[in-house]
């Protein structure tokens, strides 16, 4: 690199100082989140989204400007993790592609990238709001325009546009009144301004040491299965959940990669084996797991090595949830056999329609399964499931027609993405954001109908409930005039936070004051991992005191993080 222009070589180094960067700031972004739910904060995600695509950045051995950019979209699209993650990848995918054909990058080259990253990125976004990391973009594009035919070299260029977007983001609290409310800037700004950051210091020498993330080393998709039950713990035919990462030889081809899935179900079920040029990360069920490492040996050495006893653990769960013992037992022996059937069912005719729902909780996985979803995503709020996770799910069902319900505002965009990359089958995207939404959107299924007349069927469904959760604040923060503590309790309704309280039934009760009116008739509560079905029956008798002219529903949850969340209708 001179003063004029960026290799590929360094631009190589440039990406990977950006996501170092990111992902040691993440902390300091989520806490700049506005809501104070403990969910897949921005932070996380757009860190997640670079290390994806810093994984395959860092992979790439004699760098030219083409491949790079192709690593940075491709792995950036498929780890793409929540809104902040997917408008990330889209800015990048953008920039990529204006790029992708010049030998080296000047300041014509930098401003048509930005210039594209940001038209991208406004695309992806159906309803594009101002004051987001949307602005912060568009803000240092206009910049880049203004400045390319200056007399300075590509530094001073650089450091210019990143001192301008910082200027943005210090106006992004002018914009949304929520930001100025909470006295904070946006947290997706912050996120793209601590890559640009992680650039500019690389590119002026003031960050020297620069090696691929070692999380982006060790990144695997997440597991995606079908929905989990309890059995007894006789009833475990392979006892130890055996994970490890081959440090292959050389990368696994076709038949290598069959051959080691064949093993490992000869000796075992459960199988995730997840591979690229260097690592090949797997999750087994076996009662051998030192076969399972014999095996793995002779590809290459084992890292991360780990092996969990099933049994002891199921036991101690078992005790805890001994109430719903047979369901689950009747749910993991339909696991166990869809399981071996999978490859099969592959092998049939594609059917018509399937559904694909993201799931929290082994309770409400048992309710969708019920309603007749294919395959669920294990995610939502403490984890949101990136683009990958999403494509993985779509292979996995065997039809023409799929209907996806992220059931959570920030894996729209994900599954969106998703959508778009999908060319064998037609991808239906039902913009659920609650899971009590996606549970309705279900119930409106009618196999009678059309793709297209179920689409409407579905959305007028969840759209005809009202949608409530209760969960707790991770931190102090004030919301529409509402002064909120950690540790307090919080009720949200579909418009945001509308009850918070100190008390659990008295918050509950306070939100469903704004969810009820006279034309309610059915209030369903599922109950999460932290409430007895004690609690949940004595909020019931409450509710059906306090509102005397619904019925009340209760049904077991299971979610994490949510205390209850509710439907009425």
């Amino acid at each position: 690199m001179n003063s004029h222009t960026i290799d590929a070589k360094s631009f190589q180094k440039l990406f990977l100082a950006g996501a170092n960067r990111i992902n040691s700031r993440k902390d300091y972004i989520n806490e700049l989140n506005v809501f104070p739910v403990p969910d897949g904060d921005t932070g996380t995600n757009m860190s997640l989204t670079i290390l994806a695509a810093a994984k395959e950045v860092g992979a790439v051995e004699e760098p030219t400007m083409a491949t790079i950019c192709k690593a940075i979209s491709n792995g950036s699209l498929r780890g793409a993790r929540g809104n902040s993650g997917v408008i990330l990848s889209q800015l990048f995918r953008g920039f990529t592609k204006a790029v992708s054909k010049a030998d080296s990058l000047g300041k014509d080259e930098i401003t048509a990238g930005f210039t594209r990253a940001v038209e991208t990125a406004y695309k992806a976004v159906m309803k594009p709001k101002e004051g987001t990391i949307l602005t912060v973009a568009k803000g240092m594009a206009d910049k880049a325009e203004e400045l390319v035919d200056e007399d300075m070299d590509v530094i001073e260029f650089c450091e210019a546009i990143v001192a301008y977007g910082y200027e943005v983001l210090s106006k992004t609290p002018d914009m949304l009144p929520v930001l100025k409310e909470a006295g904070v800037v946006d947290s997706g700004g912050q996120g793209l301004m601590e890559v640009l950051q992680g650039i500019v210091d690389a590119l002026t020498g003031k960050v020297t040491e620069i090696e691929v993330p070692a999380e982006a080393a060790s990144m695997s998709s997440a597991v995606i299965s079908a929905p989990k039950a309890d059995i007894s713990t006789a009833d475990i035919k392979f006892g130890y959940c055996t994970e490890f990462i081959i440090l292959l030889d050389k990368p696994l081809t076709k038949e290598d990669e069959k051959g080691l899935k064949k093993f490992f179900l000869s000796i075992g079920d459960s199988l995730v084996l997840v591979a690229d040029e260097e690592i090949c990360k797997v999750h087994v069920h076996t009662n051998h797991p030192g076969q399972a490492f014999e095996k793995a040996l002779t590809f290459g050495a084992l890292s991360n090595m780990k092996i969990d006893n099933m049994r002891l653990e199921h036991q101690e769960k078992l005790i805890k949830d001994a109430e719903n013992e047979a369901a689950r037992q009747r749910q993991q022996e339909a696991e166990e056999e869809k399981l071996t059937a999978q490859e099969a069912a592959k092998a049939q005719p594609a059917k018509e329609v399937g559904f694909i729902a993201v799931s929290a909780g082994e309770g409400l996985t048992d309710i969708f399964k019920g309603l007749g979803v294919d395959y669920l995503i294990e995610g939502g709020q403490t984890m949101n499931p990136s683009t990958e996770d999403m494509l993985n799910a779509i292979d996995q069902v065997n039809a023409k027609n799929i209907f996806i319900l992220p059931n959570n505002k920030n894996i729209i965009l994900a599954a969106e993405q998703a959508r778009d990359l999908t060319e064998d089958k037609k991808i239906v995207v039902l913009p659920t954001k609650t899971i009590p939404q996606g549970i309705s959107a279900m119930i409106g299924y009618m196999p009678e109908a059309s793709v297209d007349e179920n689409a409407e069927n579905m959305k007028d469904a969840y759209q005809d409930i009202a949608s409530g959760q209760v969960t707790y604040a991770v931190r102090d923060t004030s919301i529409d005039g509402k002064e909120i503590h950690n540790g307090d309790i919080m009720g949200i309704n579909d418009g945001g936070i509308a009850a918070v309280g100190k008390d659990l039934m008295e918050t509950t009760i306070d939100l469903l004051s704004t969810m009820v009116d006279e034309d309610s008739e059915l209030i369903c509560l599922y109950y999460g991992a932290d409430v007895s079905k004690q609690d949940a029956d004595a909020l019931s008798d409450e509710i059906e005191e306090k509102f005397p002219e619904c019925e009340v529903e209760v049904n077991f949850g299971g979610q994490p993080i949510y205390y209850y969340m509710i439907s009425v209708e």
